[in-house]
């Protein structure tokens, strides 16, 4: 029997009715003669309802406490899902993640997916059962519970349909899909259709609302299209697969990320210690540069820290501060912008008109990365936004 994964977001479960409106959803497809895994986040904010909590213990709570305690919201969700399934007749049973054999590293808070050993999935499915599993969720091999990072829910749907042979994805959420840039802040954001592997996987990379990074990377590997649709307004969606080169020509998406860190480092000798104090704090470097100016002339060296799975940001600034003292400079007034396409690497062509486009709309940029499909560039977060609409109005209009 073929089987379909779906995955649904936090605002599609934001209250008991719309779960029961889901396991309706999810109750017509079995019907149709398939099988049925669900993936699902928490419930509405509830992710952000723990975090507040936690934070009104503690300005810097435990990686692997803060793991224990927000995998407790899917849990709460799946739970819910299968007894609205059982009431429509439709057996189902729920299972964490761990249960359904997802396994991570031992990172806390963005941990990685390396196995998905799905026996006991597999066993249920042939009982006739859906079976909802908690998403955001794995366990490490010291058999610790971890989170995948925001947007992880998507992997443990993805991992799981690679490693159960899916016939298809399908990722439900607010949203009809995949916009040129997020319509909250342009208006006139336009649709996507359909966006290759490594476009998305570079607009999650750079911050996007988008899928989860990980998860695009277990379907190309897999060569599982993916289904980003709205859960409730159905029509629209954007398909996420492999597409050819004269496809992927051209921007495709303006997207940006906010709360970011730069950090400078003075000292050649103390590069490998900052980076030491991150990986015993599990926290990864993006944009790493590090360039000699000549013989006796000095170096430059600089990185980017994402704040957005740091929930004890505060001790690991005031631990790199301490340890490396005059050494080192954080600047987290500064936000990134990046555009996506693809041929970056062939053409400066973008690069360049990106840059003139900013300075002559008075955006001053204070740092370039790029890709073959991503043009990265450092600017003072209170421009962000007028950079965003400047350089969407620009490429993609």
């Amino acid at each position: 029997m073929s089987l379909i994964i779906q995955k649904y977001g936090g605002s599609s479960l934001a209250n008991v009715e719309k779960l029961k409106k889901i396991s309706e959803m999810i109750a017509a497809v079995k019907k149709t003669g398939y099988d049925v895994i669900a993936v699902v986040s928490a419930m509405g904010k509830t992710t952000n309802s723990l975090i507040e909590m936690a934070k009104e213990i503690s300005p810097n709570p435990s990686r692997r406490e803060m793991d224990m305690l927000l995998s407790t919201g899917e849990r709460t969700t799946m739970a819910l899902l299968c007894i609205a399934l059982n009431e429509l007749g439709v057996d189902a049973i729920s299972l964490t993640g761990s249960q359904a054999g997802i396994i991570t590293n031992d990172r806390h808070n963005d941990a990685h997916v390396i196995e998905v050993r799905p026996v006991r999935v597999q066993d249920e499915l042939e009982k006739g059962k859906v079976v909802v599993i908690g998403g955001f969720q794995g366990v490490s091999y010291k058999r610790d519970i971890t989170t995948l990072g925001r947007g992880g829910s998507d992997t443990s749907a993805v991992a799981l349909a690679a490693a159960l042979n899916a016939e298809r994805c399908e990722i439900y959420s607010d949203v009809d899909g995949v916009y040129t840039t997020d319509p909250n802040v342009v208006r006139d954001a336009k649709h996507l259709p359909e966006i290759s592997y490594q476009q998305i996987q570079e607009m999650a990379e750079a911050g996007a609302k988008v899928l989860n990074a990980q998860a695009v990377q277990f379907a190309k590997e897999a060569k599982i299209s993916l289904y980003a649709r709205s859960t409730f307004n159905p029509g629209k969606e954007t398909i996420i697969k492999e597409v050819t080169k004269k496809e992927l020509s051209g921007v495709r998406a303006v997207v940006y990320e906010t709360e970011i860190v730069r950090v400078l480092v003075n000292n050649p000798s103390k590069i490998e210690l900052a980076a030491h104090l991150l990986e015993e704090k599990q926290i990864a470097m993006k944009e790493f540069q590090f360039s000699a100016l000549g013989k006796d002339s000095g170096y430059k060296s600089s990185f980017i820290i994402s704040k957005k799975n740091i929930y004890d940001w505060e001790e690991v600034r005031d631990t790199l501060i301490n340890k490396l003292k005059d050494d080192i400079y954080l600047n987290e007034s500064f936000s990134t912008l990046s555009i996506i396409g693809e041929g970056f690497s062939r053409s400066n062509t973008v690069l360049l008109e990106t840059l003139k486009l900013l300075r002559d709309n008075n955006i001053e940029y204070y740092g370039v990365g790029t890709t073959s499909f991503r043009i990265s560039i450092l600017v003072e977060r209170d421009l962000l936004e007028e950079a965003v609409k400047v350089c969407h109005d620009y490429w993609i209009n």
